[in-house]
């Protein structure tokens, strides 16, 4: 097949069909040993993307090498861990084979919790070596919160690292979550390969993939000095607050609205990998650009009716709903300026406006009470802003209005307009 490549309209190097060469051999290998890959480079699945609805239908050999022979330095693949089990069989075909090969291993964060940094590794990444190319081979995991994630590359002290130019692999910089793909077999340049069913989706979603793992280890140093409140209050609470959650992202996911955790939930988060007993609330913030108008009936159909509305869609937007005894979920709107983000405040009885100014943000993916949500990934600016240098100590009485160390005095709303931005239910 190869030399049918390399003989047309004389176009194809020698390095061009070497990498498709390669990846024939690599799509050799894993099926005598019946692994399921997919191919999950982003140069190739960008190829792929603009003819997608010609390479579904087409059943004819390729007349030229168009994807596979693209420079470049690797192609990258995507292994269910779940799938697969006997990887010493594979090594030695694959060194018959004339590869040679690399296994990145690194801690399992699932087992990593309060109780236990049990320090078990598994495989997260593996790179296959042939000629001029290589194949990085990334090991995704399922997770609690039912998606999937990939771990970072970090090389160990003895490994080789001029073996590939690791700079420029596309995975592995930071850990990365994704939602479970639907696949799709297709021919690309006369060999079979599973994609993702759309690549374009992916791509979008691996730009936005890196996920940032709860500090464990600072969680438990902060329960040492302040042991957890193991009370009956504080353990319902809990529970109340995490079904909570779960009904807010499930609405929020359905209706497309990208949030994060806000305020107290993320410091929360941040410092004790859990919810704050004695915070009361669940805070999301969203940014105004992705405000919808189904927000409020969405969740009033979800059982969560609205408690009270303030501000505007164009100024201090916020929302709180009413969960099941007594606990709220307050959604904060975020609006963006140049240099800072804000969100606003408003007092009922007076009609006082209040600003919370953040430092630029961007947002990272996180697993929290078996939910992947979002957390801003700069997450020590975002919470030192709202809670000033001494966020690790707990504070049991806060008022919203003062305690911040980031509030602004933003003026009153004028009276003619209290109907429309001061709504309580």
């Amino acid at each position: 097949n190869g030399a049918v490549f390399s003989k047309v309209k004389g176009s194809q190097s020698g390095q061009d069909s070497t990498r498709w060469h390669v990846v024939k051999k690599f799509l050799g290998l894993i099926s005598s040993h019946n692994i399921p890959v997919y191919l999950i480079d982003p140069l190739i699945l960008g190829l792929v993307d603009r003819d997608i609805e010609q390479i579904r239908s087409s059943d004819g050999p390729s007349p030229e090498c168009k994807y596979f022979c693209a420079p470049r330095d690797f192609t990258t693949f995507a292994l269910l861990d779940k799938t697969w089990k006997h990887e010493v069989g594979l090594f030695r075909t694959a060194e018959k084979m004339g590869f040679q090969w690399l296994k990145i291993i690194n801690k399992d964060p699932r087992l990593d919790g309060m109780d236990d940094l049990s320090g078990i590794e598994i495989p997260l990444h593996y790179i296959f070596k042939l000629a001029s190319h290589a194949i990085h081979l990334v090991v995704f995991y399922e997770r609690s919160g039912n998606y999937l994630w990939h771990g970072p590359l970090r090389l160990k002290q003895h490994m080789d690292r001029k073996f590939v130019p690791f700079r420029k692999l596309h995975f592995g910089r930071y850990p990365g979550a994704y939602e479970k793909p639907e696949l799709q077999l297709v021919s690309i340049d006369d060999l079979k390969v599973h994609i993702p069913k759309s690549p374009s989706s992916f791509l979008e979603e691996m730009s936005q993939s890196r996920f940032l793992e709860c500090r464990y280890r600072e969680a438990r140093a902060f329960f040492q000095l302040y042991p957890d409140d193991a009370s009956l209050d504080a353990v319902e609470f809990r529970k109340k607050a995490k079904s909570l959650l779960h009904l807010a992202v499930l609405t929020l996911n359905n209706l497309g609205v990208k949030f994060w955790l806000s305020s107290g939930t993320c410091l929360g988060w941040y410092r004790q990998c859990n919810v704050i007993p004695h915070s009361k609330d669940v805070d999301l913030g969203v940014f105004v650009r992705d405000y919808k108008a189904d927000i409020i009936p969405a969740f009033q159909k979800a059982g969560l009716p609205l408690k009270h509305k303030f501000g505007k869609v164009e100024d201090s937007l916020e929302l709180s709903f009413q969960g099941e005894d007594g606990v709220k979920l307050d959604i904060f709107f975020f609006y963006e300026e140049d240099d800072h983000i804000w969100n606003g405040g408003t007092q009922a009885k007076s009609g006082k406006k209040f600003k919370y100014l953040f430092p630029k943000f961007t947002l990272c993916w996180t697993e929290f009470v078996e939910l992947k949500v979002h957390v801003p990934c700069e997450t020590l600016q975002y919470v030192e802003a709202n809670y000033g240098p001494d966020w690790k100590v707990p504070v049991k009485t806060w008022d919203w209005k003062s305690s911040p160390s980031n509030v602004q005095y933003n003026g009153v709303w004028p009276v003619d307009e209290w109907d429309d931005v001061i709504q309580i239910y």
